[in-house]
């Protein structure tokens, strides 16, 4: 079970991946908290204030000592490395998505497993995407995964999380994160700059979920389901990490042209997303496709969302 008596020392908290956008700012607000931070990662940033290991991100060397502790307190885990999901879906592509999971997190176990006592906490990064495209079934931690589900999706994240198996950790929780809404973040960014540029209409039918969730938010949910917030408990398993009020992509788009002050657009004929997709080696499916999660664990376990409706948390980002 997740530790949560917050008069014990901090555990030591090791980021795998903690350079991309949600590491950066889980890290800083780690800091904040009062834990040593650690980055495990393919190539330091003199701009992070952290200690920043170097691994390839496949095989177990000299990194893995980031994860002893000789002290009570313990060290906790997250796993947020891998490749950004937004390339053509192309069999080598896919691969290079899933092996960049699936062989990190295989690493992370193999290490995990010469500790001679267990991680406090294993934080494992999944996605919503898991549920490939859910059109209008209602989502939450105990639905069923698809067969087979779209490979750039389903089979990117069952492999992830299946590549857990064997953790030595008293804790894991398997964070299947929906849309982070910040300034920083890449599906927020891309959004945004084609709403100003005029392209800010609904996409396909419009009709498809978008599940998401403001960044405070997920940093909430991230350090609860650590085991670092007295509050919150959290059991081992799936957690959605997704606000309440899922939106369908035509109210998305609507709300983005509201905060960023532009007028209606045309809308986005699938036919034409998906020949715009080849010249910008996207993936249609990211935006065609649909999911509306929401999550039961946190509900049952007392969690309070900050934002939990799009407009707060749209206009909490852009003013």
């Amino acid at each position: 079970m997740p530790r949560t008596d917050t008069s014990s020392p901090l555990p030591r908290v090791v980021i795998a991946g903690g350079s991309g956008s949600l590491g950066r700012l889980l890290a800083h607000r780690l800091a904040e908290r009062g834990h040593n931070v650690r980055i495990i990662t393919r190539r330091r940033d003199p701009d992070l204030p952290f200690e920043q290991v170097v691994w390839d991100g496949r095989t177990v060397g000299d990194w893995a000592q980031v994860l002893h502790s000789e002290d009570e307190a313990g060290v906790a885990l997250v796993n947020l490395a891998g490749k950004l999901v937004d390339v053509r879906p192309t069999a080598a592509n896919i691969a290079a998505l899933r092996s960049s999971r699936v062989d990190s997190t295989r690493a992370l176990v193999a290490a995990s497993q010469r500790l001679e006592r267990p991680l406090v906490s294993w934080l494992q990064a999944s996605s919503t995407a898991i549920w490939s495209d859910a059109r209008e079934q209602r989502v939450t931690e105990t639905t069923p995964l698809p067969e087979p589900g779209l490979p750039q999706m389903t089979g990117v994240a069952r492999p992830w999380e299946e590549a857990t198996d064997g953790a030595n950790s008293e804790h894991l929780v398997l964070l299947r994160t929906s849309i982070v809404l910040d300034r920083e973040a890449p599906a927020l960014q891309i959004l945004a700059r084609l709403t100003r540029a005029g392209l800010g209409g609904r996409v396909g039918s419009g009709y498809q979920w978008f599940s998401w969730v403001h960044h405070e938010d997920w940093l909430r949910i991230a350090i609860a389901a650590l085991g670092l917030d007295p509050q919150v408990r959290i059991p081992d398993g799936p957690l959605v990490a997704a606000a309440p009020g899922p939106v369908r992509n035509a109210d998305l788009m609507a709300a983005l042209r509201r905060h960023l002050h532009r007028p209606a657009a045309p809308p986005t004929p699938a036919a034409l997303l998906h020949l715009g997709a080849i010249a910008l080696r996207s993936d249609p499916a990211l935006a065609l496709t649909g999911r509306h999660c929401t999550s039961t664990v946190l509900r049952d376990a007392g969690f309070d969302f900050i934002y939990p409706d799009l407009d707060a948390a749209l206009t909490q980002i852009y003013g």
